[in-house]
């Protein structure tokens, strides 16, 4: 609570939170994020983490320009690609807050352990979003499998994607 009513307290500090994930692919689970989670900051970045050893259905430029083109409209969202440590690129782009969206019990115990860390490295607090009930089921892995059986996954991806 103090570090929310300083950053409040003090005009010239922007609030900005860093929204991020591989968004492979960038879902209406992962949008529903970001329409919440705007409304709490001046600035939203949503970051795009590069992690070499995983294997991608798309290419990183490919998700990153289709998420650009969602939030092309909107001034207060940012979005761009990082490599290495998210605390880093955080620091890097002048970030308060994590954001992270939560959609069950699971999820909850793997954000509360990387929020802990993650305050440790660099005193960032984590803010975690509940998945509206309706989303909770929506995941990049389950699009993916979908995908692969030839099934449209259209209803799970935002309009424009």
């Amino acid at each position: 609570m103090h570090l929310i009513l300083s950053k409040q307290q003090n005009n010239d500090a922007m609030r900005i939170g860093l929204f991020v994930g591989s968004f492979d692919p960038f879902t209406i689970g992962h949008e529903a994020i970001v329409r919440r989670a705007l409304p709490l900051f001046d600035k939203l970045i949503i970051g795009l983490g590069i992690n070499t050893n995983k294997h991608y259905s798309q290419s990183c430029e490919e998700r990153l320009q289709r998420i650009k083109k969602l939030y092309a409209e909107e001034a207060n969202i940012e979005v761009k690609s990082y490599n290495g440590l998210t605390t880093d690129f955080a620091e890097s782009q002048g970030a308060n807050y994590l954001v992270k969206g939560v959609r069950s019990l699971k999820d909850f115990e793997y954000e509360r352990e990387q929020a802990a860390i993650n305050r440790k490295l660099s005193g960032i607090e984590t803010i975690l979003l509940f998945a509206e009930p309706e989303l909770e089921s929506v995941s990049s892995s389950v699009v993916r499998e979908l995908e692969r059986f030839g099934k449209d996954v259209h209803a799970f991806l935002p309009k424009g994607y």
